[in-house]
């Protein structure tokens, strides 16, 4: 029987090597010019993220080749568009980037971290894919139910429009861009210090600038600046305004507006993006009454955890034709959740609401209650993984019950098969639920029966 199997094995492995150098054989030799190259090449990146160009880790390898670690997800999915002649995906993608950043951990932000991205590329109809990404992200989290959040929209065409009829010059304009984003750190006086001392713009030029990014709304504020004396001259402005009034009626019909902000501050401070922007900011306030006491304030107090934005994206109708050999274009919209960011304010949380994370999915301990039966241990624990049991032993000879027990408590494990000389004796396993103590003896063998009924019934 096993010599059977074997040789399927082996035909198995034949095919798919068979396959693999099939596939190599379609891709070109090793002169061709299809090789796979598992690396971003420093030019890939460069001119794609304005002033944030300066956190990209750049690095040479063995053969002084100029290499970059990505930044984001979002260039190297628009150059794969581009070089396979891909016009219409729906994707997303879970993996590391990188950025030469001050981290800071206790907010999530790292300079090796994960983002979640999620794409829709092709010619459709104006904001219809934009609101579904925005649906999405109001799905998240509202279902890791991580306190009140705000996602907050703008259009990068009216902020062009607006810095134009501001008198900004156009050479100026994503430099300023740059300054505007930092509005959600720092203040109106510090950003426009900003954008006098350093970019050159007189006082009056950002006072006007001013005026704009305080304003704040829905669809209302939309249908009002399209009068706005100042910005109804620019075309540019009024196409971005027409299309917000569209993703709202959108976002509508999605019923997620309760819970977007058309916000004239937003500016996203990353240069390829062409049409509509969002941020996801978490407001979070959680009740910790126990903590709250310990530091002498009164119960119900609240303590708030502030960590910033927790989702991004926007429109970037240009970047897959910066890869294109013909400069053809593939619109994309997209989002990119920081999931780093939301690890970190669940942890928050459950320390604050001084919650036990279970950090295993172990669904019982196998332990003993006297010495000398470490092999019995071992026996059972095989018997229950063999069917499919999810059990753990301690890698001790001969451990204390008690010291079992706390490891269970600790590590969040429901449950404890407890072997004795007794129970080895009469046939039988202990079975304790570590919550509430109550200890039943089952027959040795009705224990998998029994285990798996109960961990049925487990979160």
């Amino acid at each position: 029987h096993g010599e059977h199997c074997r040789c399927e094995h082996v035909v198995y492995i034949d095919e798919e090597v068979a396959k693999l150098l099939q596939l190599k054989a379609q891709l070109g030799g090793e002169d061709g010019k299809h090789v796979f190259v598992l690396k971003t090449a420093k030019e890939t990146l460069t001119g794609k993220y304005g002033e944030d160009s300066k956190l990209i880790y750049d690095l040479k390898d063995q053969g002084g080749e100029l290499l970059s670690l990505r930044y984001d997800l979002t260039v190297p999915f628009a150059r794969y568009l581009a070089m396979n002649k891909i016009t219409n995906i729906k994707r997303y993608h879970i993996a590391k980037v990188y950025r030469r950043d001050n981290p800071a951990m206790t907010r999530g932000r790292y300079r090796e971290f994960y983002q979640c991205d999620f794409d829709i590329a092709g010619q459709y109809d104006p904001m219809i894919p934009d609101a579904e990404c925005l649906k999405i992200v109001y799905e998240i989290l509202s279902e890791l139910d991580l306190g009140d959040f705000r996602i907050k929209v703008n259009d990068r065409r009216i902020l062009d429009g607006m810095f134009a009829m501001c008198g900004v010059p156009d050479e100026k304009f994503r430099t300023i861009c740059s300054t505007v984003d930092k509005l959600d750190k720092a203040s109106w006086e510090d950003v426009k210090n900003e954008m006098v001392k350093e970019k050159g713009l007189s006082e009056g030029v950002a006072d006007q600038i001013g005026e704009y990014v305080s304003m704040q709304g829905g669809m209302d504020l939309a249908e009002r600046l399209l009068q706005d004396p100042k910005l109804s001259q620019s075309k540019q402005a009024c196409a971005g305004l027409a299309d917000m009034k569209q993703l709202f009626s959108y976002l509508q019909l999605f019923q997620v507006t309760d819970k977007v902000l058309f916000d004239l501050s937003l500016a996203r401070g990353l240069d390829y993006y062409t049409g509509v922007i969002y941020e996801a900011v978490l407001s979070q306030m959680i009740q910790a009454p126990v903590v709250a006491e310990q530091n002498g304030a009164l119960p119900g107090d609240e303590a708030s955890v502030s960590v910033g934005s927790v989702a991004g994206g926007g429109r970037y109708d240009g970047l897959v034709g910066m890869f294109d050999p013909k400069g053809k274009k593939v619109p994309c919209v997209g989002v990119s959740i920081g999931i780093e960011r939301i690890f970190s304010i669940m942890e928050q949380k459950a320390e604050l609401l001084a919650e036990k994370v279970r950090t295993t999915e172990t669904q019982v301990l196998v332990a003993s209650a006297q010495k000398n039966l470490l092999e019995e241990r071992l026996k059972l624990t095989t018997e229950l993984w063999n069917a499919g049991i999810k059990a753990e032993v301690l890698y001790k000879k001969n451990p204390k019950l008690l010291t079992q027990l706390q490891h269970c408590e600790e590590t969040g494990i429901p449950l404890v098969a407890i072997l004795g000389e007794q129970e080895l004796k009469d046939g039988v396993v202990k079975l304790r639920k570590v919550a509430s103590r109550e200890e039943v003896d089952v027959p040795r063998e009705e224990l998998v029966e029994e285990l798996k009924r109960r961990t049925s019934k487990l979160p």
